[in-house]
């Protein structure tokens, strides 16, 4: 599976990004995540999907959703209510069988998008 991240960018506080995920190779099978990164920090989980189910981090719980589209094999997260906290290199993450959190399970990732949220 090959993994490409796009729609990072820089927003005032409060504002809404949607990023996108698109997959080649056997996508819809595939349990899809998001993970973020910011400057000298772990990465870290935000939210994950698995057909229809979803799982968010307590951070970004009511804030953020994780969708899919299988028929264009590309995962989104739309992130509304942004807060600076938010911001960090976002990466999407395919495992054909994990389902949680942690970010050394997953074997896919795609090169990350950088989200800037000021203040």
């Amino acid at each position: 599976v090959q993994l490409a991240a796009s729609g990072g960018g820089l927003v005032q506080a409060g504002g809404s990004l949607r990023l996108s995920c698109a997959a080649s190779g056997g996508f819809s099978s595939y349990v899809m995540g998001w993970f973020r990164q910011a400057p000298g920090q772990e990465r870290e989980f935000v939210a994950i999907i698995n057909r229809s189910s979803t799982y968010y981090a307590d951070s970004v719980k009511g804030r953020f959703t994780i969708s899919r589209d299988n028929a264009k094999n590309t995962v989104y997260l739309q992130m509304n209510s942004l807060k600076p906290e938010d911001t960090a290199v976002y990466y999407c993450a395919a495992d054909r069988n994990y389902r949680g959190s942690y970010p050394s399970e997953y074997d896919y990732w795609g090169q990350g998008t950088l989200v800037t949220v000021s203040s």
